[in-house]
């Protein structure tokens, strides 16, 4: 087929048109498809070859029949096309669309429309200015249709995902753009992919996987960060909080009707993501653990949580430490919680404390005596709960505001009678919220704080100092989670009535997992009873824990983010965050090779070298970064137990990373166990053809002792229910230690590298190595679906 070039002197497409009919010739039973493939293919090859002619003609259009509006789902906008458009200068309006189901269209004033986001994008790139953003000639063009195509792999998630990412840091390893020498719309279409899965690519960013890839971003980013900073802000949505969303811009009109860009602010258009009321850049959040413990699983959540809105608004997070009892708080713990937030990558403006408030907490409990919002009560603990239950009125509910300050000063002394009395608020008895029951809003305590010493000897409550501190510190939204939600109209009742602005609340669910205790409180009963050895125990749920068992952050931040803001409550099981963890640090982690201890049994090879000699091994076949070890081999080899009880005689097996063996002779002692094995090798053998690969280690004096250690669940059960005492479900048996022998380069394991133990498990190392007579300390890591990885 002959094609010819229009002239280059104002050929109109409809000239295009009469070429292509003069010169494709074709048989009178050709079917209108293939016509119309021959006519798209010459367009195309037009467009490329004469980009000139054929621009000028879409410019005259533009300017007469310019785009009217860009529409899309709000859940998933066309980040590609926003972006290209931003950096282009092109002015395309946006408004999501009524359905979820409809693709991104471009309309124009003249009723014409374009659909799909890569139409859209193609489209851009040839209106605009930029050179070569659309490709330079016909084979860089086809080149970015692929990558075109190939950027929506990055929504996947799981290993498809960091397939891509894998793929994607390679080839961009001596390259500064995807397509040629240039900047192109195909570098927006795969940086448009990243940033749209939000976290998950940020905690990739960290983890230094990908360096060739996350150079790439960061140069695209830092280039044109005004325009991208702003399609970020306004449209990337977190996968695994919901939906990606597209925030429309609503209008806030001042006095005089008129509109500035600063009252322009993110509507909702989705619950799963957005945050009640929020605009951009005046978000405020805060993450308040107490102190009373390390931070665990469950308050991850919250944190990270906390962590992602303030990115998607732009906003800030505060990390208070909720210290209003010193009965349980410990300058230790405030130290670690700091430690593990930072840990989790959460990035926070300030460290404030409530304890900072004790003076203005004490004064404002005074007012509200003043006013009659609030009074002293000295009923027994248990009657007043007793009372609270039935709705019952206190008799010191109609004291006066004389008799409570007088009462309420014996409390601020820490007085004897004072230590008899509670401040309480006066809400109401009657209510079915029990919590709205006048609750109690200053407790006396003797105990030093364990940051102001004993300068006070009352304490605010948590309900009655959160809404106070929250709006004292202007925070706009407090996350918590549902098992709050009863009190959440205490919270504000309690705001109302002290004058001060109003917070507003988003619930999340709290985070429950198998066979897991989350309660500080349970879990300080382990420490104190030496049932663990700390807080940083393996088998405790904390991030400190959890991370000493060999678990990546960003297996942990996955895993929470996959589960999102969602408020369903559910029962998670840990295979689901070890499989992810899992799919981490296969592709990375080094291989060795340990033999178990106990029965080890030689094999000795009578063909064997008669010399021992070395080889250089990589330590992952597939992954170069992991390094490389020696390898011994010599006529006299270990190999464990339960392999050679699965040995016939006669049988070829194959010894991992050598080659393969004929076992002639299986020697048994009396009780009939096997105490040693005669083979020779056969390394013409086909490694195909074997049923057992066996592992192996060569008898020297350079093994490394080794102990694998392997933990389980704290509980028996599943789930307490509600009353049931998790003192009753204890598991008797939690830790087993079993020893083994490794090969020599174990010796230069660092504590907190993760390995692969060939046909073992992957393990972490505890205790690195000190001495030959002080075993390396290895501790196993699930892997999402063995059982047990000491088998």
């Amino acid at each position: 087929m002959g094609l010819e070039r229009g002239s280059s002197h104002g050929v109109g497409c409809g000239a295009v048109v009469l070429n292509l009919q003069k010169h494709v010739q074709y048989p009178t039973k050709t079917s209108l498809v293939s016509y119309f493939l021959a006519l798209l293919c010459f367009l195309r090859y037009s467009f490329l070859a004469a980009p000139q002619q054929l621009r000028c003609c879409c410019s005259l259009n533009m300017e007469e029949h310019g785009p009217k509006q860009l529409s899309f789902p709000p859940d998933s906008p066309p980040l590609s096309v926003i972006a290209a458009a931003k950096i282009a200068g092109i002015d395309l309006p946006t408004q999501t669309s009524s359905s979820s189901s409809s693709s991104a269209t471009l309309s124009f004033s003249n009723g014409f429309k374009l659909h799909g986001t890569n139409v859209i994008l193609r489209y851009v790139g040839r209106l605009a200015t930029i050179p070569n953003f659309y490709g330079h000639e016909a084979f860089h063009a086809a080149q970015i249709d692929e990558w075109l195509e190939y950027a929506p792999i990055l929504s996947c998630g799981g290993s498809e995902f960091e397939n891509a990412c894998g793929f994607l840091d390679t080839y961009l390893e001596k390259r500064t753009f995807l397509v040629s020498h240039y900047f192109s719309i195909a570098d927006i279409s795969i940086w448009s992919g990243l940033a749209g899965t939000g976290l998950r690519w940020e905690s990739m960013r960290k983890s230094n996987k990908y360096p060739n890839l996350v150079r790439w971003y960061n140069s695209v980013s830092a280039e044109y960060s005004d325009a991208l900073k702003e399609v970020t802000a306004f449209y990337v949505g977190q996968k695994g909080l919901g939906k990606p969303v597209a925030a429309k811009r609503k209008e806030q009109k001042s006095v005089n009707g008129d509109v500035s860009d600063k009252e322009k602010v993110a509507s909702r258009p989705s619950a799963e993501v957005d945050l009640p009321d929020a605009e951009i850049g005046k978000v405020r959040l805060r993450f308040a653990p107490e102190p009373s413990g390390y931070l665990h699983i469950g308050h991850s959540k919250a944190a990270l949580l906390n962590h992602y809105f303030a990115q998607r608004y732009q906003g800030e997070v505060i990390l208070r430490f909720d210290d209003t009892n010193p009965t349980k708080e410990s300058n230790e713990f405030v130290e670690n919680l700091i430690k593990d937030v930072e840990t989790l990558g959460i990035k926070y403006q300030k460290i404030t404390y409530t304890s900072d408030y004790f003076p203005k907490l004490m004064d404002m409990a005074e007012k509200l005596i003043q006013e009659g919002k609030a009074y002293v009560d000295d009923t027994p603990r248990e009657e007043m709960q007793k009372e609270r239950m039935d709705g019952i009125e206190s008799k010191c509910r109609n004291n006066s505001v004389e008799e409570n300050l007088k009462l309420w000063k014996e409390m601020v002394a820490g007085s004897e009678r004072g230590l008899q009395c509670c401040l309480r608020g006066k809400l109401d008895m009657q209510d079915p919220n029990k919590s709205l029951r006048d609750p109690v809003y200053h407790r006396c305590n003797p105990v030093p704080h364990h940051r102001i010493g004993s300068k006070y000897k009352i304490y605010p409550t948590y309900d009655f100092a959160c809404p106070f501190v929250d709006a004292e510190e202007g925070i706009t939204h407090a996350l918590r989670s549902s098992e709050y939600h009863d009190r959440n109209a205490q919270y504000y009742r309690i705001q109302e009535d002290m004058g001060m602005q109003k917070v507003h609340i988003y619930e999340f669910s709290r985070l429950n997992l198998v066979y897991t205790l989350l309660s500080k409180r349970k879990l300080l009963w382990f420490v104190q009873n030496g049932k663990v050895d700390g807080w940083d125990d393996p088998r405790f749920p904390t991030v400190q824990g959890i991370v000493r068992r060999g678990l990546k952050i960003e297996a942990l931040i996955q895993f929470i983010l996959e589960q999102g803001a969602s408020k369903n409550l559910n029962l998670m099981e840990w295979d689901k965050l070890w499989t992810i963890n899992k799919k981490i640090i296969d592709p990375v982690c080094p291989r060795h090779t340990a033999v178990i201890e106990e029965r080890r049994v030689l094999l000795t090879l009578t063909n064997g070298p008669n010399e021992p000699f070395v080889r250089i091994i990589p330590r992952h076949k597939k992954y170069d970064g992991a390094g490389e070890k020696a390898t011994t081999y010599t006529r006299r080899i270990w190999i464990d137990h339960a392999d050679a009880d699965c040995i016939s005689v006669n049988e070829e097996v194959t010894l991992m990373d050598w080659g393969n063996a004929i076992v002639k002779d299986i020697i048994k002692d009396q009780d009939g166990n096997i105490t040693q094995l005669v083979g020779v090798l056969h390394l013409e053998g086909s490694v195909k053809t074997t049923k057992l690969k066996l592992t192996w280690l060569a008898e020297t004096s350079e093994l490394v002792n080794l102990s694998l250690v392997e933990f389980d669940y704290l509980i028996t059960k599943k789930k307490l229910e509600e009353g049931e005492d998790f003192l009753d479900v204890l598991n008797p048996c939690t830790k087993r230690e079993i020893a083994a022998v490794g090969d020599s380069n174990m010796r230069n394991l660092e504590q907190g590298e993760i390995l692969q133990l060939e046909r073992k498990g992957y393990f972490r190392c505890d205790v690195p190595f000190v001495r030959p007579s002080k075993p390396v300390v290895l501790i196993a890591i699930p892997d999402g679906r063995q059982q047990s990885v000491l088998k």
